[in-house]
């Protein structure tokens, strides 16, 4: 595939968002014991999940919440969790569980989990979209990857498909400054939509792969290399409505969108504080025209990627239409792949401050050359606050 050669324009916003993208705290520790984390307008109605459970979720009566919803503890971290049962299968917004299962993402699993894939056909609609742009061939992220995209790393859950993996980005917390513990990312990696529920034993690594190994020479790697900051499951999900209700149609990819609330398995930092960078969301949905030049970082999953290195895309946003009277998507020449959906979309605003303007949602069905994500509006704006308030303290 043609790539595209980089504008001075372009080049100017690549640096812009390159600086943003830097942590301003000092980084992992290059030790054995560093796995461990240090002291459109769309008008979707966003929906939540539920709590987490470490031992102060626990003792504040967590175990009695996972009853309620035919959850037992125990059983569930002896294996229950894998019964994907359609009638068992949590799937409404107030659902959500996700219990710490220490030790489950070790590398090896993280190692084998691969991308959910959604791919869609474009199609033409009142709204419109404009013509398909050129690929623009990802480029590596330098490393380590926790001085140059700090707050980037990888999602992985479970499916009853298996081991999957996406992508996603340290956002702030208007109500926790300084103190974010708020991941963003894609509505797909967090539900399956109208063919399912709430996946499962979610968690995410800021920096993963912080060194960019080979998938061989990964599989010998210290703790700290593969997770530099930690893993951070999550205790809370919100998406939105329109998601849980038609998530894998082409009336939903509008509102692909998902907010995550973690906490370390271990030490009592912020996500914010221990990474040292978090990024602020814009969600005016600029048009493509106003959004301009905007860059996808991600981990791109299925091939030719390999999941393990982190990659980056820099083009000028246009429009994509997936389905009539829907808000219409932002798309980019890109050739990342599946598992790089949920990674952050960034912008420079007016100001100088560089913000995440969308996610990655979809690509091309049988090829790999744009990416499209939401414009992120009024609804994801909610799905923001309603995270932000619940764990306000």
């Amino acid at each position: 595939m043609r790539s595209i050669r980089l504008l001075p324009a372009v080049t100017g916003v690549a640096a812009a968002l390159a600086i943003a993208l830097t942590a301003t705290a000092c980084g992992p520790t290059e030790t054995p014991a560093a796995d461990k984390p240090a002291d459109t307008t769309a008008t979707a109605s966003p929906s939540e999940g539920g709590s987490g459970s470490d031992t102060s979720d626990l003792a504040n009566g967590f175990a009695d919440k996972l009853k309620k919803h035919g959850v037992d503890v125990d059983k569930w971290k002896g294996g229950e969790w894998k019964n994907w049962d359609r009638d068992t299968w949590l799937r409404e917004a107030e659902d959500f569980v996700n219990p710490v299962i220490d030790g489950l993402w070790d590398t090896e699993r993280m190692q084998s989990a691969k991308s959910p894939d959604p791919t869609v056909e474009t199609q033409a609609t009142s709204g419109g979209s404009d013509p398909v742009p050129r690929p623009v061939t990802a480029q590596r992220e330098k490393t380590p990857y926790h001085r140059y995209a700090a707050p980037v790393g990888k999602i992985f859950f479970d499916a009853p498909e298996g081991h999957m993996v996406c992508s996603g980005t340290i956002v702030k917390d208007p109500r926790r400054p300084g103190k974010s513990n708020l991941v963003w990312t894609a509505g797909h990696c967090v539900h399956a939509g109208k063919k399912g529920g709430w996946y499962r034993n979610l968690t995410f690594v800021p920096a993963f792969n912080d060194l960019g190994k080979s998938p061989a020479a990964l599989r010998n790697a210290q703790p700290h290399e593969v997770y530099p900051y930690g893993q951070y499951w999550a205790d809370w999900a919100v998406t939105s409505g329109e998601w849980i209700q038609g998530g894998g149609t082409n009336q939903a990819w509008p509102y692909d969108y998902a907010v995550l609330h973690v906490q370390p398995q271990q030490g009592r930092k912020s996500l914010e504080e221990t990474v040292g960078v978090a990024l602020p969301v814009d969600f005016s949905a600029p048009t493509p025209a106003q959004a301009g030049t905007v860059g996808a970082w991600g981990y791109p999953a299925a091939p030719p990627y390999n999941g393990m290195i982190m990659h980056k895309c820099l083009d000028r946003a246009t429009r994509l239409s997936t389905a009539p009277v829907t808000p219409t998507m932002y798309r980019i020449g890109c050739t990342m792949t599946g598992g790089s959906s949920g990674g952050g979309w960034f912008r420079a605003l007016p100001n100088g401050t560089t913000a995440l303007v969308s996610n990655t949602s979809i690509g091309p069905a049988g090829r790999n050359g744009w990416l499209a994500g939401p414009q992120l509006g009024r609804g994801a704006k909610a799905a923001h606050e309603m995270v932000s308030k619940k764990f306000a303290r």
